[in-house]
């Protein structure tokens, strides 16, 4: 795969038909009849899937259906089954493991898909980020859930903790700013972001101009805690904040000694001004 963003049409092409659940695949066979479906050992990739769509399976069907291995040789019945409402942990997670990327993101984003299968995939996916290519790296920052994107803007090419050359500083700040724009980033992780160690120098810098996340007051003091923001912003961010919580925040802060004496400076300033 090139290193370039996949488009909408090449990811859909990719992915396998999802069987949907409907009123009209409520009515469900006797479970011994389920049951004698799910470990029949001539049971076709249709079959399967057209037993998938029943929403009410019981869980000892879809494990049955798990063990075997004829339908499972099958990408569609593998993923109908981890996406399964019913499909229990201990199987949906070890087959997700199989998956490929877009795959895995696609059944993490299924609103069938309980919330712990989807934490578990998601870490999945994260754990994957260092090994797929650019390309799939922007989908993911797009498309894929808020935990996937907000690990991608930590997820930096680097050497002995050195960013490799410019164009792996194009890459990393162009899936950088991808991620920022993910609709499924929440505040709470830009702020879990940027107060990570491994935060570095491009993402204090590219959330603290961001039209939208740099006017949140939370990530403003979030940012104020860092050790990348630069004066100018630490300035200007520092404004709305009373003196008395200002010095708090500067407490636990790791800007640079100077930034926070001239922030202490100007916000006493300020107080003296009004009076």
């Amino acid at each position: 795969m090139s290193e370039i963003e996949m488009s909408e049409e090449e990811i859909v092409d990719d992915e396998p038909a999802m069987p949907s659940i409907t009123p009209a695949t409520r009515r469900t066979p006797a479970p011994a009849d389920l049951r004698r479906t799910a470990t029949d050992a001539t049971l076709t990739e249709d079959l399967a899937l057209a037993l998938l769509k029943h929403a009410d399976l019981p869980t000892e069907v879809l494990e049955q259906l798990a063990k075997n291995s004829n339908v499972l040789t099958s990408r569609k019945v593998r993923i109908a089954l981890a996406s399964h409402p019913h499909t229990p942990r201990h199987v949906s997670v070890p087959l997700a493991r199989q998956f490929y990327t877009f795959d895995l993101m696609k059944v993490a984003l299924s609103p069938r898909v309980p919330a712990d299968v989807k934490v578990a995939i998601d870490d999945v996916l994260i754990s994957r980020l260092k090994t797929v290519t650019v390309g799939e790296r922007l989908t993911l920052a797009r498309r894929a859930s808020g935990r996937v994107a907000a690990a991608l803007l930590l997820d930096v090419e680097h050497v002995d903790g050195k960013i490799i050359d410019a164009k792996a500083v194009a890459r990393t700040t162009r899936v950088l700013q991808t991620a920022l724009e993910n609709p499924r980033l929440a505040e709470a992780l830009v702020i879990n972001s940027v107060l990570r160690p491994a935060a570095s120098t491009a993402l204090v810098q590219a959330v603290a101009r961001h039209a939208k996340w740099s006017r949140r007051r939370e990530i403003r003091a979030a940012l104020l805690r860092t050790e990348h923001l630069s004066l100018a912003r630490a300035l200007e961010f520092s404004r709305e904040i009373p003196a008395q919580t200002l010095q708090e925040l500067l407490a636990s802060s790791r800007l640079p000694a100077q930034i926070k004496h001239q922030l202490l400076f100007e916000s006493q300033s300020s107080v003296v001004t009004e009076e």
